[in-house]
């Protein structure tokens, strides 16, 4: 055997060849394209963080409003590791008292409030979705002017008051009732229906109300379904209208009897003697009026999730 041969003979088994490197899709955007592991663990370092810093609060929330009076105290304020558990604070409040009230006033509110703001939007999107509209333009105009310049609070509140709403609960409703953002939303929607569709529903003799019925509305449940969760989210939240135009506790919703216990730092009627007897901690009481206005919304929006970025995406594509 010669030297070149035996420099050529193999020593062993031949090492398999190193995979080839995955170039990138030029035609693709570069944040489309699949990380890599630094970009995994990034990613999940990131959403890590992000659920701590949100369960982290609403642990502390809950586990406070479970505590009694030594534990409170003890920790010197929230509670961060439980150690006794105690449903004195839930149980008291929503004994039929305050609380339990302005839960109702609050759903009603929503369920009201809900309704009649998707209603009015569905009609005002579909009317101006379709070209041929009487002015359609010139209002879709005024309604986008609306997005950027208000009257401002005084003159709406001279405004709802003028009308004899003050002290109504349709304070709480007419004045926002309509969103000009979910109106071009549901706008941009129905613009993307195919026009076949309609045309051929109005070759059939169909009016534009047996259209919108028929035809238009079931094809729109997922930006139906964004939108009235937008519009709940808000009729539930909504504490300032209850401030400027309710006077009467009785009337108060959730998030006022929230207000006047956490920031103000004072107990609506009929829960002063209660916790100024210290029969139950004020701080649980707070923490506990907090969990009770975020089950709703929590409860509610998983059976929305869904349908959330379908018809927000959706609902964008065209302006």
């Amino acid at each position: 055997m010669t030297v070149t041969e035996r420099t050529a003979a193999p020593t062993g088994p031949a090492a398999p060849p190193p995979p080839p490197r995955r170039r990138r899709d030029e035609r693709r955007p570069v944040w489309e394209e699949e990380p890599g592991r630094v970009g995994q663990g990034l990613k999940g370092a990131t959403l890590a963080g992000v659920c701590l810093a949100i369960l982290g609060p609403l642990w502390v929330v809950i586990v406070t409003s479970l505590s009694d009076q030594r534990t409170i105290t003890d920790a010197g304020g929230l509670v961060i590791v439980p150690r006794t558990i105690t449903f004195r604070a839930y149980t008291e409040l929503l004994s039929g008292g305050t609380v339990t009230r302005a839960t109702l006033v609050s759903l009603a509110l929503t369920a009201v409030g809900t309704v009649i703001s998707t209603v009015v939007s569905v009609l005002c999107a579909y009317g101006l979705s379709r070209p041929g509209s009487f002015l359609h333009r010139p209002i879709l105009l005024v309604l986008l002017v609306t997005m950027f310049f208000n009257a401002g609070l005084i003159p709406t509140y001279l405004l709802v008051t003028g009308v004899g709403l003050e002290g109504s609960y349709w304070s709480m409703i007419l004045p926002g009732a309509v969103s000009v953002f979910n109106v071009l939303v549901l706008r941009a929607f129905f613009q993307n229906i195919a026009p076949e569709l309609i045309d051929s529903a109005r070759i059939d003799g169909a009016g534009d109300w047996r259209i919108l019925f028929r035809i238009v509305l079931p094809l729109s449940k997922a930006v139906i379904a964004v939108v009235s969760l937008f519009y709940a989210v808000g009729y539930w939240s909504q504490w300032f209208n209850a401030m400027l135009y309710l006077n009467d506790q009785d009337k108060w919703p959730l998030q006022m009897i929230l207000r006047q216990l956490v920031i103000k730092q004072q107990a609506p009627q009929g829960m002063s003697q209660m916790i100024s007897t210290q029969q139950i901690p004020g701080l649980a009481v707070q923490m506990a009026v907090m969990v009770l206005a975020l089950i709703p919304v929590a409860v509610l929006y998983p059976f929305v999730q869904k349908h959330f970025t379908k018809g927000m995406l959706t609902g964008a594509v065209k302006g």
